[in-house]
């Protein structure tokens, strides 16, 4: 019977499982890995061109705030170019070219404007140094020192730093876009004293230059404010340089706070505890903070660059560049790769190995049949774990097969061995002259003689059998006859044997048949063989006063033949054995009393042969009932 493999143990599941689980795994550790560097490289490279962007942008705003116009700008593209690799030009707001670097030939400008270079207004994003008022402190304009200015300055820059590092002060020198020196002190608190010992507020003072400009920037600041009915406003210079106004006062108004433009921290006017806040002030110092930002652009116009648009480009044109993977980044990806690759090998052969692991048990069983007790371990439930079920079962039949060979050769030989044996010594004494060549010999030898053709009979019989060579020849017969024929070869032997053997009549009544009417289609030579296998069984082993049925009735579409005995029965554990060739219950018997042990099993080829089945039911002590089911048509 075929055994059905649950649809989840399946081989072909598994292995399709497996399959696909290792290039699952395989496709999201390659896709992965080639996502991850591609993004990482992408980003890098974004970084790298926003970077280089920056810088161009940051050096050309550098030279429109320090220029008043672009004649010299090319070689600073060319320059830019030779370093970053990229097509840069500059149009004014109308897209009429200012300057630009070597572009490939029929190369257009790009339509999209990567940034306004505009030193009055700062774009935060591409510098952020530009401070609130978005004006590039390098935009210094009237503002910036001339040489003796500076050179006094630096003077007294100097002289301040050396003075504040003898009290223990850290003090660094620097120069602002104007040209003014700075000192930088770490450490020093506003009213620590010795900030005025040093003289360090004296460096804040504005230069005549710086003096001029800051009136001509106050004209223009209190030109705004007048309108607004605020004014004047004092100016100053503050830390770093910057334009400061200290305060700003209008009538009916209280003072407001200092407005610090570009670069400056911005400080607020502080209240009085508990006092309420003043709006007026803070829209008063929003509109001076408004008049200086637009004073100073006013005041710084003609002093820078104007407002160009910049072009940035690959060398092929394209505004966004090319992507280009990095030779690290190929070789992660490679050595990933072949990583993934070994991973995937080594969990294919693990698979495969466990998969293939039980086929080389069988196929070295296989190659070893005739060593004893070949079995292999069931490993679990699919169609290997079957397969290896059914070599151990089919082992274990061959070698059950192969003990009833040899059990069968030797019973051979033993049963040919006996009444050959028995005619050779009568016929060496009659020879010899010791024993009379008379009737009652040559009976005996006789007998001999057709016992030893019963057995080649039988044994021909069973090689027929087994070689499916069995010709029936069917015709119609009538069943109780056939028993009757069959009792009376057998009834002499039975009374010899003080058995009682006996036919019971048929009972057709239910199938509207008379006694002794009921047919079927059989060969009756091997039919009556088959009864006479039962009667003469039974005869055997029923003792002295036993007696032995023999009967037949229809059921159905089949026939049921019985033959009853009161003899010694057979166990449980020696009846499913009745029908194999040469077994005997009682395995000490004598060939006369025993018989050959090929009776049974020849009635059981006959019944398959006749599309029939024979079965036995026994208790011990209590006899036994063999039963001949035959189909009643032709099979």
């Amino acid at each position: 019977m075929r055994r059905r493999v649950p649809l989840r143990k399946s081989l072909l599941v598994r292995l399709l499982a497996a399959s696909i689980l290792v290039a699952v795994c395989s496709v999201a550790a390659t896709a992965w890995l080639a996502v991850n560097t591609t993004s990482q490289e992408i980003r890098q490279e974004q970084v790298q061109t926003l970077s280089g962007d920056a810088g161009i942008y940051e050096t050309l705003l550098g030279y429109a705030a320090t220029h008043q116009n672009w004649d010299g700008a090319g070689a600073v593209l060319a320059d830019l170019t030779k370093q970053t690799g990229r097509h840069i030009t500059l149009t004014d707001r109308s897209r009429q070219p200012i300057a630009g670097s070597a572009a490939p030939h029929g190369s257009p400008v790009p339509s999209d404007v990567s940034a306004v270079i505009d030193p009055l207004d700062v774009d935060q994003r591409l510098a952020p140094t530009g401070g609130t008022t978005r004006i590039d402190p390098r935009a210094v304009g009237p503002f910036a020192l001339s040489p003796g200015e500076r050179a006094h300055l630096r003077s007294e820059a100097g002289a301040t730093a050396d003075c504040l590092r003898t009290r223990g002060f850290a003090a660094e020198t620097g120069t602002d876009p104007s040209g003014r020196p700075n000192v930088s002190v770490a450490g020093l608190a506003p009213d620590d004293s010795t900030s005025s010992t040093c003289a360090l507020p004296r460096l804040s003072a504005p230069t005549p230059t710086e003096q001029q400009a800051l009136s001509r920037l106050g004209e223009l600041v209190d030109a705004c404010l007048s309108p607004q009915g605020l004014g004047p406003v004092k100016l100053g210079i503050g830390p770093g340089g910057v334009v400061q106004s200290p305060r700003v006062t209008s009538p009916g108004q209280s003072s407001v706070g200092p407005v610090t433009p570009p670069g400056a921290p911005t400080t607020s006017p502080t209240a009085a505890p508990g006092a309420p806040p003043n709006p007026s002030a803070d829209s008063a110092d929003r509109a001076v903070a408004a008049c200086v930002d637009s004073s100073r652009r006013q005041q710084l116009a003609p002093y820078v660059a104007p407002a160009a648009l910049l072009f940035i480009s690959d060398r092929n044109g394209t505004a966004t560049p090319a992507f280009h993977l990095t030779r690290a980044g190929t070789l992660r990806i490679a050595g990933v790769t072949g990583l993934v690759l070994a991973l995937t090998v080594a969990v294919s052969v693990l698979l495969a190995t466990r998969l293939v692991r039980p086929l080389r048990a069988l196929t070295d069983a296989a190659q070893h049949p005739t060593e004893p007790h070949a079995r292999v371990p069931v490993t679990g439930n699919d169609e290997i774990g079957y397969l290896a079920a059914a070599f151990n079962d089919l082992s274990e039949r061959r070698e059950r097969i192969e003990e009833q060979r040899k059990a069968m050769v030797s019973d051979v030989a033993h049963e040919l061995r006996t009444p050959l044996s028995n005619i050779r010594g009568w016929l060496e004494a009659t020879q010899d002259g010791v024993a009379t060549p008379d009737r009652a010999l040559i009976a005996s030898l006789l007998e001999e003689a057709l016992l030893l053709q019963h057995i080649i009979d039988d044994l021909r019989d069973l090689a027929a059998a087994d070689a499916d060579s069995f010709r029936l020849h069917r015709e119609p017969i009538r069943i109780a006859e056939l028993l009757d024929q069959a009792a009376a070869a057998h009834r002499a032997r039975a009374e010899a044997a003080g058995v009682l053997l006996s036919v019971l009549p048929m009972d057709g009544e239910a199938d509207g048949e008379t006694d002794g009417e009921a047919e079927l289609t059989a060969d009756p030579v091997r039919l009556r063989q088959a009864v006479g296998n039962l009667l003469d069984n039974a005869v055997r082993h029923t003792p002295s006063g036993g007696s032995v049925t023999v009967g037949a009735r229809p059921v159905g579409d089949e026939l049921v033949i019985e033959v009853t005995d009161t003899g010694t029965g057979i166990g449980p554990d020696e009846l499913p054995h009745v029908f194999d060739r040469f077994w005997r219950a009682e395995k000490s018997r004598s060939r006369q009393t025993g018989g050959s042990g090929l009776g049974l099993a020849i009635v059981r080829q006959l019944a398959q042969a006749h599309g029939g089945t024979v079965t036995a039911t026994s208790r011990p002590g209590e006899g036994a009932v063999f039963t001949l089911r035959l189909p009643r048509t032709g099979y």
